[in-house]
């Protein structure tokens, strides 16, 4: 049986004493750029988007500067991320949103950022639990969509699907935790090809362990 709330306590337990204090690996200083670099993060590793942010975010200080820039040049400053056209049309559309609608200030809800050009629930619980220290759900990359599979917290593979089904099972305070922690934890230890089981703390209570 799918989503056994022990046993994502004991998943919790475990991975605390590892990532005692899980973030985000996206580098930011305000709450706009978190978005733009979760934006630009899609089918993107963190370490190409910060490697693009470091001159963006120097270049761009502001909400305004990227609702100012022409879109051929911020494409031309993104152009090292995939998708990069359509993720610089929706990071300057978003800046003129967030100008007109919200004086200039990301807002700080579901509901707000998921109306914004390219942000659905993942960006959106990234932007409110790192920026904002709000859980209203749960961000589910692949790194959650394959951890929370291979350990049966779910059956589905839908990600809106498995964010509900991590929700139901998990407490509240721990969403945003329970994310990040299967983000590192699938980054550096659980795979995708060659899962580390030599260094997995979660070896012995893992559904998938003989793969």
């Amino acid at each position: 049986m799918f989503g056994n709330r022990k046993h994502v306590r004991e998943i919790i337990k475990r991975l605390e004493k590892i990532y005692p204090h899980p973030k985000t690996e996206l580098n930011y200083k305000t709450p706009f750029e978190l978005l733009a670099a979760t934006i630009l993060s899609a089918q993107a590793t963190d370490a190409s988007v910060n490697r693009v942010t470091e001159k963006l975010f120097k270049k761009y200080k502001s909400v305004k500067d990227f609702d100012a820039a022409s879109l051929a040049e911020l494409e031309k400053d993104v152009a090292g991320i995939n998708f990069y056209r359509n993720k610089a049309k929706n990071i300057k559309a978003c800046a003129g949103i967030i100008l007109k609608r919200y004086g200039g200030a990301v807002p700080d809800s579901m509901a707000a950022l998921v109306e914004l050009p390219g942000v659905a629930r993942k960006t959106a619980n990234v932007v409110l639990s790192n920026a904002f220290g709000k859980d209203e759900g749960i961000a589910v990359d692949t790194h959650v969509m394959r951890l929370s599979q291979r350990l049966e917290l779910t059956g589905n593979t839908d990600p809106v699907k498995i964010e509900k089904d991590l929700m139901n099972i998990t407490p509240g305070s721990e969403w945003g935790n329970l994310s990040h922690m299967l983000i590192l934890h699938g980054r550096r230890v659980c795979t995708a090809r060659a899962p580390k089981h030599g260094e997995c703390v979660l070896y012995d209570i893992c559904p998938s362990n003989n793969i």
